[in-house]
This record gives C-alpha cells, structure tokens and sequence, in this order.
C-alpha cells in the first residue's frame, strides 16, 4: 500500500479514566477507520492517554491493543487489530474502573492541553474528545464548567459555540453549562450577536453553506407572548436578529421552542439557535443519542466530541456503545480538509 502524504493523525483524549473513555478506544482500535469513503483522504486515532491505563483496561475487556509511540513525521498504518498511536501522558495514580478520584483531575487536562499543542502546532488535523466527569474535577479544586469552556481559555478564544450534530438536524447553544436562573443575565445583544456570527461563519467555513438559513428559538414560553410572558425577546433577542439580517444573515426568529423543531421549520434549516442547554439539546439526543456529535465552533481548531457522558457503571464491562465516537470521529474526518 502506497500512502499519501495527505494522511492526516486526530487526536482523541479518553477524558475520566474511571469512566467509559478508555473502553471507547480500545474498541475503536478494533475498526478499520483508515480509509476515508468520502474523501479518499487517510486518517488515523492517536490517543493522547496513559498507556497502562489503556493496557489495564484492554484487559478487563478482552481484547487485542498494542501501543506505538507517535510520530507526526511519519506516515502509518496499523499492521495488527488493536493497534494504535499514543501520546503517553501519566495518571497521578492508579484508576478504579467506575470509581472516580480527584487526584486523577489534573491528569485528564493534562491529555487536553497536550492535544490542543497538537493541534495547533498542525502535528495532528483535529481533536476528538471522550467524555469528562465535571464534578471530580471541581473536587479537586480545580474550576471547571465544561470542554467547551476550557478549550476556548486554552486557545485565547473569546466565544465559542457549543452545537450537536445529527443526520438532518443541527441544535447550536445560545449559553452553555449555566443554571436556568443565570440564563436570562448571560444572554446580552452583544453576547448573542457573537454567538450569532460564530455560528453563521462556522456553517459557511466548516460545512460549505453559502448562505446558511438559523433558525433562533425564543427564551420564553410562546417567544414571550408579546410582552406577557417576558421581555427578552423584545428587548434583546428580535434587536440582534434584525442588525443580523441587515448585515446579509438569514436568520428566521425569535420562534417559540415548542414549535421550532417542526418538519417545516426543520425542512430549510441549516441549524436551530436554542437559547439555553436543556431547551434545544433533550429533543435532538431524542431523535439521535449515541450517534450525535458534540461539536465546538469558533475555536482556532477543529474539536468534536461525544455526546454522553462517563457511564462509570459500564468501565471495564465493554457494554458501552461506541456509535457516538464513530460519529465525532468520521465528522472529524470529513471536515479535515
């Protein structure tokens, strides 16, 4: 087999070692996810990892893993199932399938700096990541709200946007990982006419859409019923949609959510605008959990992700489904150009 030197590597991080992560890769060594049926373009996992830890679990599973140090200069092919490239990076101290330790937080954003490097230095094409335990690593007296978040402190980013991808559906977040009763606050003209722009020029950059048609829900019940049932949409929300459309956006809004995600409105969208977590994301994973991706916009770099999270009671089982980081992996393949 002859390669191309267009054969790009994408870093994967397993996020919380305790959790289902670890399963994730090793399974995934066990795919021939080499040849890109779309582009013809070459791609390969490097797992940015402890290798003990993946040695440790592919034992509790049962299955073939051999570790190969990477090498961004030189073009590779897996020779044996269960083989894969890794960026060693230490665990503070020994893992627990299922049982969270705090002293292991700095180890999981260890493995995402070290990826983001990575990625910025043009040494890999993209950075997919595995599920993260939020709490642990706040017990460790580290703050930490999120990988949409960190990454955008990590490579100096002023808004980023969080947004799911399924097959046919696309749900952007107006705010991210906040309670309900700071949503209102978080949601300014200039905070939305950010994310606006992030999202708009992310879907002309990334997906090729000339003229993407957004779809923006309302905060309110019945987008405020005029007034009745809250300001925001009044005040805030119609405003940055009207400066949207006179500067050439085609933006559709505010919509009551109750209605967004009807077959008309969802016929022409090239993605729907919710105004916060809980109000767009629970019909998306309904339609499509375990096979969506969770993808960052306006980073320097190009980040997918998984859309569950760290199954503790399903480490080591092998019970975990892998669809959702087939997903962002092949998302990832097919937007490294």
């Amino acid at each position: 087999m002859v390669l191309s030197m267009s054969m790009r590597p994408i870093a994967i991080t397993p996020g919380e070692p305790a959790g289902i992560g670890p399963d994730l890769c090793i399974r995934f060594a066990q795919e021939n996810r080499l040849a890109n049926r779309l582009t013809n373009r070459l791609t390969y996992p490097v797992v940015v990892a402890d290798p003990g830890l993946l040695e440790r679990r592919a034992a509790l599973l049962r299955l073939p893993l051999r570790l190969r140090a990477f090498d961004p200069h030189t073009p590779w092919v897996p020779r044996h199932t269960g083989e894969l490239a890794i960026v060693p990076i230490p665990l503070a101290t020994l893992e627990q399938p299922g049982q969270l330790d705090p002293a292991n937080a700095p180890y999981v954003l260890e493995t995402l700096r070290t990826a983001v490097e990575l990625c910025q230095a043009d040494r890999v094409g993209a950075l997919v990541t595995g599920p993260v335990h939020k709490g642990v690593i706040n017990e460790a007296g580290i703050p930490f709200s999120g990988h949409t978040e960190f990454l955008a402190a990590l490579t100096g980013t002023s808004t980023v946007v969080m947004m799911l991808v399924i097959p046919g559906l696309r749900v952007a977040l107006a705010t991210t990982h906040l309670p309900l009763q700071a949503v209102s606050h978080a949601l300014s003209r200039n905070h939305l006419t950010a994310v606006l722009h992030v999202l708009h020029n992310d879907l002309v950059r990334c997906f090729g859409l000339p003229h993407p048609r957004i779809v923006v829900c309302g905060l309110n019940p019945h987008a405020g019923e005029g007034g009745h049932l809250g300001r925001e949409e009044i005040e805030v929300i119609s405003p940055v949609l009207e400066i949207g459309r006179a500067q050439g956006m085609n933006l559709v809004g505010p919509i009551p959510a109750d209605t967004a995600f009807t077959p008309e409105r969802l016929a022409d969208a090239a993605a729907i605008l919710a105004m916060y977590h809980d109000q767009g994301l629970p019909v998306l994973k309904h339609l499509g959990f375990g096979r969506a991706v969770n993808m960052t916009l306006g980073l320097p770099i190009l980040r997918t992700s998984v859309d569950h999270g760290t199954a503790l009671d399903l480490a080591g089982t092998g019970r975990g489904q892998l669809g959702s980081l087939l997903a962002a992996f092949q998302l990832a393949e097919d937007l490294t150009v």
